[in-house]
């Protein structure tokens, strides 16, 4: 993940270079990053998740999507800069309501990021604080050069659980219960 522009931006200002660039561009606390395009890899490893949920969702009122679908987190209280805007590999909402034409407003349920060498830190720790911060109940990061998955939840008190998968281990969803991957089936070469 690289910065476009280390200066702070205006959320219009990144709107307008979104517009103005098929790139992939994320707008946290005023600063945007681009993101490089996928690597094979992590296009297999989005394709297998992204249909093993949406086989597992069909008819249940929950849908999944992937990049490039942009998600915008409402402002809470606690933070003076209201807009952000991420774009998740894969992201899985019950709310259909809280769609516009082109954008996901507030938290997803449930975000998975398949991490890269240009993107670890942005997922390992921007996005985290980011996610865990605006509500979203369960985060994967997914890391291929590892071969593990770690699971963040928030429990019913708001307390941020974690979990570790690691090569030849199942990782379980806490929120989606039937949603069961075998990591042998996830990293392949």
């Amino acid at each position: 993940m690289s910065l476009t522009d280390k200066n702070f931006n205006t959320y219009e200002e990144f709107k307008k270079k979104q517009q103005q660039t098929d790139k992939i561009l994320e707008y946290i606390d005023g600063i945007i990053y681009m993101s490089p395009s996928p690597s094979i890899k992590h296009q297999r490893i989005s394709s297998f998740l992204h249909g093993e949920l949406h086989h597992l969702l069909k008819n249940s009122g929950c849908e999944v999507f992937s990049a490039p679908t942009d998600v915008m987190f409402e402002q809470n209280e606690n933070n003076s800069n209201k807009n952000k805007m991420v774009v998740p590999d894969l992201f899985v909402t019950c709310n259909p309501e809280n769609f516009t034409e082109n954008e996901y407003v507030g938290a997803p349920e449930f975000i998975i990021e398949i991490l890269s060498p240009s993107n670890k830190s942005h997922d390992l720790v921007r996005k985290l604080n980011l996610y865990m911060e605006y509500g979203v109940k369960e985060y994967w990061i997914v890391d291929p050069m590892e071969k593990r998955i770690m699971i963040y939840t928030l429990d019913e008190n708001e307390e941020v659980q974690f979990d570790l998968v690691n090569e030849n281990e199942k990782a379980t969803s806490r929120l989606f219960e039937n949603f069961e991957i075998e990591t042998k089936n996830l990293f392949f070469d």
